[in-house]
């Protein structure tokens, strides 16, 4: 497997932060910039890049975290995986124990402009994000190819020693990390082998809400969609279509979910941020969205022991810096130090 060279991770780490903000509100028809070269096979069925921060074809008994860091909007997995190694670096001795993990997540314009094989994954411009079906060369849900990462790391052969896996994401691949610990199937292969999971969502411009009841009734009424996936339950691609809405909560309240937020991500003009009418229904800013759903969550369960909402004190949407922070390395390495939970 080809390392990113010291010079690439130099260019690259200078632009990572760039890309976060830039996600949602840069336009996402263009090719990617780079193409990872990990490759997985997701059930026979296509195979799906990803970059690795050691090589998983060979026993890694030294490994005893795996942190997935899931790609925004434009699909810029290098971007990502600059800034999940930025964190590994700064997590010390514990980042040295973490395998570092980054999907990426590809569209049909990317195989033509990087002539990949064809039996390499690819999406529609935005339904991956939500888990739809990939368009070839099988309709495999991008959730399904998250199954296969966390089903690779339940072998113990490979992994003699891994207690936890962490799915993370901030701005646009938040948005994914709060989809998937809703939908995911993949912990069951991980808690045959006492493998802890924990989702980690920092800063996405929306969730995924149980019911028709949102922060800002008004405009949700003159909204036709507002409840649709992947605003709200109705329109479930097949991934999840089986499962009622009250066995999705279910499921999701009982998964170890930490919520970042920054105090200062508060414009509600914010380049990057969603203003579609499904997402302003869910109120103006990042972190109004984010107290206003993990409140509902509380009141609609009485309580969600498993979900804690951490304030990152100071933060405005800077993914490198939320994921380095004080929080962001305790949510994602177990370092104390944070002290932020409301």
């Amino acid at each position: 497997m080809r390392a990113l060279t010291c010079v690439a991770a130099i260019a690259l780490a200078l632009v990572s932060s760039h890309a976060f903000a830039a996600d949602e509100d840069a336009p996402n028809h263009k090719p990617v910039r780079a193409i990872a070269d990990a490759r997985l096979s997701v059930g026979g069925q296509g195979m799906l890049p990803l970059y690795l921060s050691s090589d998983w074809s060979l026993p890694l008994p030294g490994v005893l975290r795996a942190i997935i860091v899931l790609q925004g909007r434009l699909r810029n997995a290098d971007a990502y995986y600059m800034s999940a190694h930025s964190a590994q670096v700064a997590a010390g001795d514990d980042g040295r124990s973490a395998l570092m993990i980054v999907p990426q997540f590809l569209a049909e314009i990317d195989i033509e402009a990087h002539r990949l094989p064809a039996d390499t994954l690819r999406w529609s411009l935005e339904g991956w994000e939500g888990g739809d079906a990939a368009l070839a060369p099988n309709p495999v849900s991008s959730f399904e190819a998250l199954d296969a990462i966390l089903a690779k790391l339940s072998d113990r052969r490979v992994f003699p020693n891994l207690k936890q896996v962490v799915v993370a994401g901030h701005s646009g691949g938040a948005q994914v990390a709060q989809r998937y610990a809703i939908a995911g199937k993949g912990e069951t292969a991980l808690a045959r082998q006492h493998i802890e999971v924990r989702y980690v969502i920092a800063n996405p411009s929306s969730y995924a809400y149980f019911s028709d009841e949102r922060p800002v009734p008004k405009i949700a009424a003159s909204c036709p969609g507002f409840n649709n996936w992947k605003y709200g339950m109705d329109g479930r691609p097949p991934y999840l279509a089986s499962a009622t809405p009250a066995a999705l909560e279910q499921r999701y309240v009982e998964r170890e979910v930490i919520y970042l937020l920054g105090t200062l991500d508060t414009n509600p003009k914010h380049a990057a941020l969603d203003k579609s009418c499904m997402a302003e229904a869910q109120g103006p800013t990042r972190y109004a969205r984010g107290h206003a759903y993990v409140d509902a969550m509380v009141k609609r369960n009485r309580g969600t022991p498993n979900h804690r909402v951490w304030d990152v004190a100071g933060m405005g949407h800077d993914g490198d810096k939320m994921l380095t922070s004080k929080c962001g390395l305790a949510a994602l390495f177990d370092i104390p130090g944070c002290g932020a939970e409301r």
